[in-house]
């Protein structure tokens, strides 16, 4: 691992994801997407709410995630921006901090290990985004 990230680093061009939030915007969700079953009677409004996708909406995710690797991107970032308690107290959601970093890195581990499989020689990493 060492020595492909140290080749990787300094012999070769590494590829980083492109922006979550604007690949997100692109599929123009409405409130009841950011909300899906699980949060339909919650009493904030939560659109806007890009990491909560990581849950609600994971195939949304996982595709943004498949479309950066397709493209050659050696390492991609989780969704999880704004998973933190400060960001999530503005949709009233502070407790769902853990389960919106595990469940976006889960996805991302995933994304990459389908990649990894198709190219052996040509490994896909994950990076937190904070």
């Amino acid at each position: 691992l060492r020595k492909h990230l140290t080749k990787l680093f300094l012999k070769d061009i590494a590829m980083y994801d492109g922006a979550m939030g604007t690949m997100i915007q692109k599929v123009k969700l409405e409130e009841e997407d950011f909300r899906g079953k699980r949060f339909e009677k919650h009493d904030s409004l939560v659109k806007g709410n890009n990491d909560m996708l990581s849950v609600t909406k994971p195939e949304v995710i996982k595709d943004i995630y498949r479309k950066y690797l397709e493209s050659g991107s050696n390492i991609i970032g989780t969704n999880t921006f704004s998973s933190t308690t400060i960001a999530q107290a503005d949709y009233k959601l502070e407790s769902l901090v853990y389960e919106l970093n595990y469940h976006s890195a889960r996805m991302a581990r995933e994304a990459c290990d389908e990649y990894t499989l198709k190219d052996p020689s040509n490994p896909r990493f994950v990076c937190g985004a904070l």
